[in-house]
């Protein structure tokens, strides 16, 4: 399929799978040994209405007020939705619990841990809301689901179909990805459209993969920078879903086609499918902020990632956000913490320039 064709499934998409990815799986039912991926990438399609609908209604938390102290403790709940496709499941594990040896759940509860980490260690940041809510998560989602969401209360991970897609919580950014759209929830509530959306994407695989980075004590120049390392099946040519460092490289498949995403405005897409092109376009501002972390060395969480944390928290982002207004808000914060003259304001600049966002 075309990723700009437009259809009914994709409409309200959200989830880490694109809807254009699914549909190309979809169309492959005929093709020897991937009938149990294509009814399963159907099922998800058929998902992510409901999922998209969920989340948009959910309610954004009220900040805590100044002076107020708030606990940096970790809590965490891992349910087991038992292959049905009710939320949240039966909790299987709580902090401080030991593992269960089911590989999905204690996957999903040291993701949450690492994504925890990242946000209080480097951020200052005790909870996705600002207020210590627990951080939760439900795996064993569907049937064969080939997809995993944030629904406005917790990460929700599926095992995948055996054919295409192993399980979710087998990827780390993904947990991370996940869980940075319920930071957007709280604090910019990034539109999920057009490049608003593209930027909502976008963010929720920057510090996706700066869960992993800081997880491995990665620096920015050993570091993968791929989103969904480890989900295809050892019969998919590819590597990830998408690669910062080099968006378009990610996969290529007889049976998925090829990476689409674009690094660059020349090679920006204007669809209405998916959202207006979320997963396909947010490859250029994610490719802005691997050649900023790159030029600046070192840990990518620690410079780059904090002009992006206060770009997204403290810059007051429209909702419909632009690139190019988002592209000003990291300058903004780069200068606020390091000044203009600084080799960050540069770096961040630089990077905008090279994909076309900026002149």
């Amino acid at each position: 399929m075309n990723p700009g064709t437009r259809t009914s499934e994709d409409s309200m998409t959200c989830s880490i799978v694109p809807p254009y990815l699914l549909s190309r799986i979809v169309e492959q039912q005929q093709t020897d040994g991937f009938g149990r991926a294509a009814e399963a990438a159907r099922r998800a399609l058929a998902e992510i209405p409901p999922v998209r609908q969920a989340r948009a209604s959910a309610r954004q938390a009220p900040p805590p007020q100044r002076g107020t102290a708030v606990a940096p403790s970790l809590r965490r709940q891992v349910s087991d939705a038992k292959q049905s496709e009710t939320l949240p499941g039966v909790l299987v594990r709580s902090e401080g619990d030991e593992p269960t040896r089911d590989e999905a759940a204690d996957e999903a509860y040291e993701g949450l841990g690492a994504a925890h980490a990242l946000f209080r260690d480097a951020y200052g940041r005790p909870s996705l809301d600002g207020a210590g809510s627990a951080l939760a998560a439900t795996v064993h989602y569907g049937r064969d689901y080939d997809n995993a969401f944030w629904n406005g209360e917790r990460m929700v991970c599926g095992d995948g179909d055996g054919e295409v897609f192993l399980r979710f919580t087998k990827s780390l950014t993904v947990i991370g990805h996940e869980l940075t759209h319920g930071l957007i929830q709280y604090t910019a509530r990034l539109d999920y459209q057009g490049q608003a959306g593209a930027l909502n994407e976008s963010v929720s695989d920057v510090f996706g993969v700066l869960v992993e980075q800081k997880l491995l004590h990665q620096e920015a120049a050993s570091a993968s920078w791929l989103v969904g390392a480890g989900l295809f099946t050892d019969r998919v040519s590819g590597s990830a879903l998408r690669s910062l460092k080099a968006p378009g490289t990610a996969y290529d498949d007889d049976v998925l086609g090829k990476d689409p995403q674009p690094a660059t405005m020349a090679g920006y897409v204007e669809t209405a499918a998916d959202n207006g092109g979320v997963h396909l376009n947010s490859g250029i501002p994610n490719h802005a902020f691997y050649l900023a972390a790159a030029t600046l060395g070192n840990f990518a969480w620690e410079r780059a990632g904090q002009i992006w944390y206060d770009a997204l928290t403290e810059q007051n982002l429209p909702a419909d956000c632009t690139f190019t207004r988002f592209a000003a808000a990291t300058l903004s914060a780069a200068d606020n913490r390091y000044g203009s003259a600084g080799e960050e304001y540069g770096a961040v600049s630089d990077a905008w320039e090279a994909v076309g966002v900026l002149p």
